[in-house]
């Protein structure tokens, strides 16, 4: 099992295919898991509303797929200072292991915002990112006190040496923002990333949200059916034309 250890942190991810990266944050909350890429999170025996990008885009890149911090198979301390920046410390660590310095990255539900994160703090690293089912804050702070309470519940019970504070400072930390929590509209008014955009449209992942992602982003592409099965076919096609359209020339020709 590939493990990266970086600190007191233990990853797993897996590596799929050849060609330009593409690194991956996957649905599901705090509990942003690989596994979720390939069934349903709702109902298990059923396949998800999305595309499994570590089968259905190996054939054009590298696509590295991960288990988030204290998600899954990956484990590390919880802070009360950790936040965002803690998660792309881990995505960029990651990618520096693997011997990649720049690379596309795709991410859905809580993986739009971990996308966005890098968008602004590694720009020069992030060539083209693919923002699908974003969450943010919009009539709905209910659903983010409830995932950091069900986080604190789990990471209570596997450490002892936490407190409720600790988690509670690590909450207000994720989701005590606005908007997508880890950048402000300022900065995707002026983000220089190519966005592709999957809209949201439930609580979790709000119209709203989506909707202000597309009218602020200057080089943004938008596809508004995009959910499985009727659209996932088209969805697979153009996601990958559009990140082969923005790979960067010299990895084209290597």
């Amino acid at each position: 099992m590939p493990v990266f250890r970086r600190d007191d942190a233990e990853i797993y991810y897996e590596v799929h295919g050849k060609g330009f990266p593409l690194l991956l944050f996957a649905p599901g909350g705090l509990r942003s898991v690989l596994n979720n890429w390939r069934v349903g999170m709702a109902d298990p025996t059923k396949p998800p509303a999305w595309m499994n990008p570590m089968t259905a885009l190996a054939d054009s890149f590298t696509v590295v797929g991960m288990d988030q911090r204290n998600a899954g198979a990956s484990h590390a301390k919880v802070r009360a200072s950790d936040g965002w920046h803690t998660y792309a410390g881990d995505h960029l660590a990651l990618m520096d292991h693997l011997g990649f310095r720049q690379f596309h990255v795709m991410g859905g539900c809580i993986g739009g915002t971990f996308c966005l994160t890098l968008c602004e703090m590694a720009p020069e690293r992030i060539t083209a990112a693919v923002l699908q089912n974003p969450i943010g804050l919009h009539e709905n702070s209910d659903t983010w006190e409830a995932a950091v309470g069900g986080f604190q519940e789990k990471m209570l019970a596997e450490d002892p040496s936490l407190t409720p504070e600790i988690i509670q400072s690590f909450g207000r930390n994720m989701f005590g923002s606005d908007f997508v929590f880890s950048v402000d509209r300022d900065f995707v008014r002026t983000c220089k990333t190519p966005l592709y955009l999957q809209p949201g449209v439930d609580k979790p992942h709000p119209a709203q949200t989506s909707a202000e992602i597309a009218a602020l982003a200057p080089d943004i592409e938008v596809q508004t059916d995009w959910r499985g099965p009727d659209h996932l076919e088209e969805s697979i096609r153009r996601v990958r034309a559009f990140l082969l359209r923005n790979t960067p020339a010299q990895a084209k020709a290597a």
